[in-house]
């Protein structure tokens, strides 16, 4: 149990410092900063921002948490690419998004137990995880944290 225990601590740190150094990031930078794009022709600080907020979002369903904040991101963050003519928030409202999604995140977090952490998440078959005991909630957390990781190495590109 306290190597479960562990692993749980060594996950929440590296999501919880990810999330905190990508809230630093984006609320150092101004919205015209946000609407740019990283790289010419590459996506823009806006995208990846939706993106980021619809794929966090989706964490609370995929780990049977409860209902999505914002599933209305979804086609224009998670089904399309970026300059694909789909509205987007604002970024202002992107920001607020982002700060109730992470919110609702800690609180979800917090009351999770170790065995809750290595039970299956709703992308996996209940058959498939029964092979592959790997594929639980802990794994996904990481997964969606070196995800977010690679999205920070993009958005850093704006700080000017």
């Amino acid at each position: 149990m306290a190597d479960q225990q562990l692993f749980i601590k060594m996950a929440l740190d590296s999501w919880n410092m990810y999330v905190k150094r990508s809230s630093d990031l984006f609320n150092s930078l101004t919205d015209e900063q946000v609407m740019k794009e990283t790289s010419p022709g590459r996506n823009t600080g806006t995208y990846l921002f939706g993106h980021l907020v619809a794929v966090h979002d989706r964490i609370i369903e995929h780990l049977f948490l409860g209902e999505r904040l914002h599933p209305e991101l979804d086609e224009a963050f998670l089904k399309n690419p970026d300059k694909s003519g789909f509205d987007m928030p604002s970024v202002a409202t992107l920001r607020e998004y982002w700060i109730t999604v992470h919110e609702t995140l800690a609180n979800y977090f917090k009351n999770m137990q170790a065995a809750d952490w290595f039970s299956r998440h709703n992308s996996v078959s209940e058959e498939d995880f029964a092979k592959e005991p790997h594929r639980n909630k802990l794994n996904l957390l990481m997964n969606r944290t070196g995800h977010l990781a690679y999205h920070y190495g993009q958005v850093i590109y704006l700080k000017k």
